[in-house]
């Protein structure tokens, strides 16, 4: 069935579909206000039909550029090593699969001009914007905002006043538990490896630690802290420091992540400390680094790829006229494993 001579047209999709132009219009354009049974229902009469929406004609009518922009504020040589960016895009990639939305990736640390990307995406080549690994004032967030681009962050901003909608980890509350795990263990001299102390999460993850301490009785301990990056090589240079420092050797290490604290069973076992028998070492992400790590890591787990995802559809909400201004933050959750 055709619907007659040339194209099948949103009017005939709508016939078929015993719906108004509207509502198909709606279903074409992925709008979440539509209810399964009548998407169901538009779906079968486009399918049916052979209906296939001129992107063309749509985008002059509602000034869309059915894409969003994924913009990561990390070199590319980062992006592609470390599991945490893999999960994200996955996540962003299903829940844009549906839509017919297009997915843009933007690393930004190693553009030549950061103007370009700036004038670029408020320049109404895409619908919206995804900004992640932000560190310290980042202007992308204000100039997104000043030009009226929805945005969504996908970790915190540094600055918690700062507008704009997010979604997150509870990166303080998990790293919170990975302290607490170590203390019930018995350590008592409990290190950690912090991540970029530019960025929210980096923050977070420490006060995390330092929240752990104080509901162990162990704040008065002093702060067996190092700076790391969330890279490998950052985590055993902060872990040699640590092994270097006077007094007491450290019992536990809590690194604010999995590649961090990969590095530091590098550095321990180079060192011949044994791992979980004289320093016991805890992760956070629950990467393919922690499974495989020698031993396995016990690690926080954060739900990475439902970060993507969720961060997506808010983004879509705001595309589609829904307000902004959401903070979400979900779960963590401890895995113990070996080296802990």
């Amino acid at each position: 069935m055709t619907g007659g001579p040339g194209p099948p047209t949103l009017e005939q999709v709508a016939a078929l579909a015993g719906v108004s132009r509207a509502t198909v219009s709606r279903v074409v354009n992925g709008s979440p206000k539509v209810s399964p049974a009548v998407r169901a229902q538009v779906e079968r009469a486009v399918a049916k039909l052979g209906y296939v929406p001129n992107r063309a004609a749509r985008s002059l009518v509602t000034r869309r550029a059915d894409s969003v922009a994924l913009v990561v504020s990390e070199p590319h040589a980062r992006f592609f090593s470390e599991p945490f960016f893999a999960g994200m895009v996955r996540g962003v990639s299903a829940a844009l699969a549906e839509t017919g939305v297009q997915l843009l990736l933007l690393i930004a640390q190693d553009l030549p001009d950061r103007g370009w990307l700036e004038r670029y995406v408020v320049g109404g080549h895409v619908d919206g914007v995804l900004l992640a690994s932000l560190h310290g004032d980042d202007p992308l967030p204000g100039t997104l905002e000043r030009a009226g681009v929805p945005a969504v962050l996908i970790g915190r901003p540094v600055d918690q006043a700062a507008p704009g909608s997010y979604v997150d980890a509870d990166n303080r509350g998990g790293a919170g538990k990975a302290v607490g795990h170590l203390a019930r263990r018995g350590r008592r001299r409990i290190a950690t490896i912090t991540g970029s102390l530019d960025m929210g999460v980096g923050q977070d993850r420490l006060e995390g630690y330092r929240d752990g301490l104080a509901a162990a009785g162990l704040a008065g301990a002093g702060e067996l802290v190092e700076t790391g990056d969330f890279t490998e090589e950052g985590g055993a240079a902060a872990m040699g420091r640590l092994l270097e420092r006077p007094g007491d050797p450290v019992d536990a290490v809590f690194a604010a992540s999995d590649l961090m604290a990969a590095g530091a069973l590098r550095a321990l076992r180079a060192a011949g400390r044994r791992v979980p028998e004289e320093v016991a070492v805890v992760g956070f992400e629950d990467s393919a680094v922690a499974r495989y790590a020698q031993p396995p890591l016990t690690t926080v787990r954060q739900p990475i790829e439902e970060m993507g995802r969720q961060a997506t559809r808010l983004l879509l909400a705001q595309v589609a006229g829904e307000a902004g201004g959401m903070h979400l933050i979900l779960d963590t959750e401890l895995v113990v494993r070996a080296s802990a």
